[in-house]
């Protein structure tokens, strides 16, 4: 095999390689298909045999694929490079037996910025964030679609980056990065990149903290023309400043407060820009109301001015004279937004309670955020708690919270935090163990809940003990409320 190195494009020579696929999930998958379109030998390795990821290597085996299923060790075989997936933590034994080998290590990332075309191929625009991503990554993509730009939103986000790069016949992608995806990267250079926010979050992942900060401070390595920052994260401002960019590269801000010079912000209920104008020193530039943002929120608001600060960056691109992602792109964009499934969406309004389904809070960081939106909480949490703890979260909000109903494998943790710092609140914790304990959960609610109180699923935790995702937590939350209201 020659130098990995050559491997810029699509068009350079994979026909040599032999590419061990470490993973099949979403992200796994979509790397084989590619590198087996492209020429290469390919083997997949997966320490499972669940029915989904045998269906996807028997798809991949009949295509020529080599397949290890329930796999303990690396096979022995001579391995030019290893692609691997997210969820496979960064010291997993798999790595370090490639890493002992010899062999290269890609992510998802890296091999989706290596398979795209020699030319033309569409910048990048990645975001990333304890928490917002996925809001963000929507808003975005809704704003550059309202500009006129062919675009799509990828990654991290349940949508294949590799996949789309593969097929890309667009202006610009809006690429949502998880923290898991950054460790192994080399050569991407995305236009403009973001973080949202930092808190504690995939610990069990990245085995402290600071791996994990590192990690997501990545976003912005060869940064080409915008790096964005919160001007309420002082922790993302310092990945800025020590970021390695590309010359030229701007440092841009976002604050719900009145904006300084290249920042945007909120002036009189209106988002503005004093960043991609050219008369920024003396002027902002009205782009949409806060009215326009929905669901409402300050962190919504945050997510509304970064998605609109990675837009107007790549509106700046080869832009002549004005931007091509004008004002009304984005109050447009914003006002048709769809936000994702399960965050933060009303499920019912029924005699005053009001029922919230925001399974995607899966970490403590967004908890704070959705509990900070309602004034009384029935709150249903639980599940694996990824390391965190719990203790900040009850204190910023024993005010609020009328009843704790907890599910799942760390109920414990929080129902400690709750004895703590908020010993006047009920708790209840469940003992069922499988997915009918939400049904239990919502019954307990109703029965709790007055005109006024919010029964707010933020669980704060991931769902992978007693759920196959967040997803299908907060579909069978919401039908146990509809089923309980009888609708």
């Amino acid at each position: 095999m020659g130098n990995l190195d050559e491997l810029t494009s699509r068009d350079a020579n994979w026909s040599s390689l032999h590419v061990g696929v470490l993973g099949l999930g979403i992200a796994g998958f979509a790397a084989a298909d590619a590198l087996m379109q492209l020429g290469s030998q390919v083997s997949i390795i997966d320490s499972s045999s669940h029915d989904e990821v045998s269906e996807r290597a028997n798809i991949l085996g009949s295509l020529g694929a080599s397949v290890f299923l329930n796999a303990s060790e690396l096979p022995e075989e001579n391995f030019d490079l290893m692609v691997t997936s997210p969820g496979i933590p960064p010291q997993h034994h798999f790595h370090k037996q490639a890493e002992l080998m010899g062999i290269p290590i890609w992510g998802e990332l890296e091999l989706a910025w290596r398979v795209r075309a020699k030319s033309g191929g569409a910048p990048w625009l990645c975001v990333t964030g304890t928490n917002g991503k996925t809001t963000t990554t929507l808003m975005l993509e809704s704003i550059l679609r309202s500009a006129g730009l062919r675009t799509e939103a990828a990654g991290n986000i349940g949508h294949s980056l590799v996949g789309v790069v593969m097929h890309d016949e667009l202006d610009v992608i809006a690429v949502e990065v998880g923290a898991p995806q950054l460790p192994f990267v080399q050569t991407i250079s995305p236009w403009s990149s973001v973080c949202l926010n930092i808190a504690s979050d995939h610990i069990d992942h990245f085995g402290n903290f600071n791996e994990y900060a590192q990690a997501k401070a990545r976003i912005y390595e060869r940064t080409q023309y915008a790096a964005v920052y919160n001007g309420h994260e002082e922790a993302t401002l310092s990945m800025v400043k020590s970021a390695d960019v590309l010359e030229g590269c701007r440092a841009v801000g976002f604050t719900r407060g009145i904006p300084g010079l290249s920042e945007l912000g909120v002036v009189d209920g209106a988002l503005v820009d004093r960043a991609f104008i050219s008369n920024r020193r003396d002027y902002a530039q009205e782009l949409a109301l806060v009215s326009d943002i929905h669901p409402v929120g300050d962190h919504n608001t945050e997510n509304a001015l970064a998605a609109a600060s990675l837009a107007r960056a790549f509106g700046a691109m080869n832009a002549v004279e004005e931007n091509r992602v004008p004002p009304t792109a984005v109050r447009d964009g914003l006002r048709e937004f769809n936000p994702a499934p399960h965050r933060n969406a009303m499920v019912a309004n029924n005699g005053g309670v009001i029922y919230i389904d925001d399974s995607k809070a899966t970490n403590a960081h967004a908890a704070h955020k959705s509990l900070s939106s309602y004034p009384s909480v029935i709150w249903i949490a639980g599940g694996l708690a990824k390391g965190q703890d719990f203790d900040e979260l009850v204190l910023a909000h024993a005010g609020r919270i009328k009843v704790a109903i907890l599910l799942g494998t760390d109920a414990p943790i929080i129902a400690d935090a709750l004895t703590r710092h908020a010993p006047n609140v009920p708790v209840i914790t469940l003992v069922t163990r499988d997915t009918s304990a939400m049904n239990e959960a919502v019954q307990i609610a109703h029965e709790r809940a007055v005109s006024g109180d919010t029964v707010l699923l933020a669980p704060g935790c991931a769902s992978w003990d007693m759920f196959t995702n967040y997803s299908q937590r907060g579909e069978i939350f919401t039908s146990a409320v509809l089923n309980e209201l009888g609708n």
